[in-house]
């Protein structure tokens, strides 16, 4: 007789009805405000580069998965979600074969060259935008369009030339920025949406932005300004909490955020860029294996 194996592991143990498709649905849906006042204030600008995005990052996926022979996942809806966060994070005047660049980059290299959804180890768009700030720097860094003219209130903290829009603008969205981040109030809609439908908890965002507002004003800056300008907001809510490159545990989830908040604060203030969310969120990203193995429950019986 066989002797039966059994795989032993510390919770949590996660168990859910929910699949890989309602939940990127539920994240559609809360994108839809921010991409609303995107399009509001960048008009055309940003309608081609978000369609650009979505449909590069679709066919990329369909791409890859049709010549390697694997089962086509497009129906997960999962690059769909990728191509709109790349968007949101893209200056409404990139050129838009960047932005088909910028999409295989996210979904081939960091995604399916490690196995596809669930197995890559840092977060396609954010890992995409880094790629096309560094390749094509004055592209990512420009954001005179029609409508929005000036330079993002990050930079005019950073440099400090030029006037500070008033914090209503940020909230509403009537700043330069990249599509997805300019809205606080937009993004916060979206961000109600996902506590409502439980699709993310409250351990990363707020650590995340808390962080940032402490270390701000010890600083000696504006920490409210700072919390709705730029992508912070985007990053705290939506690329931060995402499920594959962030901890499993509710501890690991806060030291996740602390130090996301920590990184973003200091590259900010310290570094030779105005933002430092991406950045940051892509190097705890490298830290979520080493979060979730020591901040495991032990298992019962278990000896050191």
């Amino acid at each position: 007789m066989s002797e039966t194996i059994y795989t032993v592991s510390p919770s949590p143990h996660i168990r859910s009805n929910i699949t890989v498709k309602t939940i990127m649905r539920d994240v559609i849906i809360a994108l839809m405000p921010a991409l609303i006042v995107g399009i509001y204030f960048f008009k055309m600008n940003a309608v081609l580069v978000i369609l650009t995005s979505v449909v590069s990052s679709v066919f990329a996926e369909w791409l890859w998965e049709k010549l390697t022979h694997k089962r086509i996942t497009i129906g997960d809806l999962s690059a769909v979600v990728t191509g709109l966060l790349l968007a949101f994070n893209l200056p409404p005047t990139i050129p838009l074969w960047m932005v088909i660049v910028g999409a295989f980059f996210s979904i081939i290299v960091v995604k399916q060259f490690f196995g596809g959804i669930g197995q890559n180890f840092v977060n396609p768009a954010l890992a995409g935008r880094a790629f096309l700030l560094a390749s094509y720097s004055t592209a990512m860094t420009k954001w005179t369009v029609d409508g929005v003219t000036t330079a993002t209130p990050l930079a005019i903290l950073k440099t400090g030339k030029g006037t500070l829009p008033p914090i209503t603008d940020l909230l509403i969205g009537n700043i330069g920025g990249c599509i997805g981040e300019i809205s606080a109030i937009a993004i916060l809609i979206g961000a109600a949406y996902l506590f409502y439908k439980k699709i993310i908890s409250w351990e990363i965002p707020v650590t995340y932005i808390g962080t940032v507002l402490i270390l701000t004003l010890l600083f000696g800056r504006n920490g409210f300004y700072e919390i709705f300008a730029g992508g912070l907001m985007l990053g705290a809510f939506f690329m931060a909490t995402d499920y594959t490159t962030s901890p499993v545990t509710s501890k690991g989830k806060i030291i996740f955020g602390i130090g996301c908040g920590i990184l973003t604060a200091v590259i900010r203030r310290f570094g030779p860029n105005p933002e430092g969310v991406s950045y940051s969120i892509l190097i705890m990203n490298l830290f979520v294996p080493l979060i979730d193995r020591k901040t495991a429950p032990r298992i019962f019986g278990e000896v050191k």
